[in-house]
């Protein structure tokens, strides 16, 4: 069995990535949730934990969703003696999130990203790990990102389709759902274990 680490998104607890695991496990992998405190612990508690969880037992791959991409791929970055060869981001915010930026404008919504606001807010420098990338992006626009500004173009409802993108990417695929939708999405699951078996998104037909 190759084994996986799976990364949850702002707000969501291990639990969260219990259907994706489900579907992961049915592909022939072993995925593990890797849970954190999104909030008031944030990614400079979450990405060294990361860290040192992959230097203890190595992984196949990383999966995760919205702000757990950004965690995965920072802990790798952090620590490039970590050996993994593939991370798969499930419409997680590469570039930075126009959504959260909006949400830090308000001083009344500012608390609900707590320590995760900036890196949410700024995304990542273009990806050169050893680890090949790939993404999965949703287009259809249901989400909280609605609620606080409009987002251009396609989106997932919370994450626009071009905040997936970055320079350096080993692959990108959309899949016809919203952004929480990734997690419990079919579609998604297949595309992730496709990725993680050949390097690759399967092709229409």
């Amino acid at each position: 069995m190759r084994r996986l680490l799976l990364v949850h998104g702002l707000h969501n607890t291990r639990w969260w990535l219990r259907p994706l695991a489900a579907r992961l496990r049915r592909e022939g992998f072993e995925p593990e949730p890797f849970g954190y405190a999104s909030v008031f612990g944030g990614p400079e508690r979450a990405i060294p934990a990361l860290g040192e969880r992959l230097r203890a037992a190595p992984v196949h791959g990383l999966v995760g969703h919205s702000l757990g991409g950004l965690i995965a791929l920072e802990a790798l970055r952090r620590s490039p003696e970590v050996a993994v060869p593939r991370v798969v981001c499930l419409g997680s915010p590469l570039r930075g999130s126009r959504s959260a930026r909006n949400v830090t404008a308000r001083m009344w919504t500012r608390p609900l990203l707590g320590r995760s606001a900036a890196l949410l807010q700024d995304g990542l420098p273009d990806w050169d790990g050893a680890a090949a990338l790939g993404v999965i992006a949703g287009d259809v626009a249901q989400g909280l990102g609605r609620v606080f500004g409009r987002l251009d173009g396609v989106s997932d409802g919370t994450v626009a389709l071009e905040e997936t993108r970055l320079t350096g990417l080993a692959d990108h695929c959309v899949v016809h759902c919203s952004h929480s939708g990734l997690v419990f999405s079919a579609e998604a699951a297949a595309q992730a274990a496709c990725f993680l078996r050949d390097g690759r998104f399967a092709r229409p037909a």
